[in-house]
């Protein structure tokens, strides 16, 4: 049996060596980066002991009846070492279900780590959910991820369109100038969707300040030194993802995003295992917003899903 307990505190060094030794552990399940906004969640994180020794956690928050797993994460999901078995698995979410009923938990909705970020098949949670919880889909976003060792062959519109700025002066650098891109893709999301970054200025300049290596802003610039777009990439071992993307009125004209997706994906990344685009629609939403996939599989992108799973206890 397992011995299942909540994380507090004084565990957060075990629980970040855990992550660091996972098969299927990103930075963003560090308790730095899961507790940047604890203010907005009320914690739930599992850490499941066998024989006394830590064999999984499960980064996770409670609203109400609901455990999610995490609702403030871009995926979650039980994070596993190498030694994890399928069987082991299966009574963990048997027992766990268990605990939360306890609690007076009725419902799970669960985000799986999708498999491009696994350093080791880590699937076994997929097959258990299934298998012991009657798991069903509630929500499929689609993204769009390049194997840089294996590359599509860009559209013929995207090419032009990168050899066009590039012809046109644009330059693509590292940058830390988060405060004007901030500015361009607050405009571009206020004018379009009415909305606001998931992350406000100062909670991504904290994030990359305890993250430097992961969290990198890279900017397309104007011959004359005008930021015309910019991208944040969440570096993960071998995967690259673009959290942000926009550009100006200015630099849309000029094809700054082109430029900057050609440096990304064939000079600074191109010995990434993946570079991971992003989604293309709205969440848990089957609008598909046809011009952003069109042109991020205009770059070679291909379809990932990132799966959402729920289930009542």
């Amino acid at each position: 049996m397992f011995d299942i307990r909540r994380y507090t505190s004084d565990k957060a060094d075990e629980w970040n060596q855990f992550v660091a030794q996972s098969k299927n552990g990103t930075f963003l399940f560090f308790r730095n980066y899961v507790e940047y906004h604890a203010d907005r969640f009320a914690d739930y994180s599992l850490m499941f002991y066998l024989d006394g020794n830590l064999y999984a956690l499960l980064p996770a928050n409670r609203e109400g009846d609901t455990l999610y797993s995490h609702k403030g994460l871009s995926y979650g999901g039980l994070v596993m070492s190498e030694q994890t078995t399928t069987a082991a698995v299966c009574m963990l979410f048997d027992e766990m279900n268990a605990f939360l009923c306890a609690d007076g938990l009725s419902r799970v909705v669960y985000k799986a780590v999708p498999w491009i970020y696994h350093r080791l098949p880590s699937e076994e949670d997929l097959f258990a959910i299934f298998l012991q919880c009657h798991a069903r889909i509630l929500g499929r976003d689609i993204s769009s991820t390049i194997m840089p060792a294996r590359p599509v062959k860009w559209k013929r519109d995207r090419r032009y369109a990168a050899n066009k700025a590039r012809n046109n002066g644009i330059t693509v650098d590292s940058s830390d100038d988060y405060d004007a891109f901030w500015r361009i893709l607050s405009d571009n999301l206020m004018r379009k969707f009415g909305s606001s970054p998931v992350h406000s200025l100062n909670e991504i300049m904290l994030l990359h300040n305890r993250f430097p290596d992961h969290i990198q802003l890279w900017t397309a610039h104007s011959a004359d030194g005008e930021l015309l777009a910019g991208t944040v990439l969440y570096v993960n071992g071998g995967v690259v993802h673009s959290q942000y993307i926009s550009a100006s009125d200015k630099g849309k004209h000029l094809h700054a995003v082109d430029a900057l997706y050609d440096h990304i994906i064939h000079r600074a990344y191109s010995d990434a295992s993946y570079i991971d685009l992003g989604t293309s629609n709205m969440p848990h939403s089957s609008d598909l917003h046809e011009s952003l996939i069109y042109q991020k599989e205009g770059f070679g992108g291909r379809a990932v899903c990132y799966d959402t799973y729920e289930w009542t206890l």
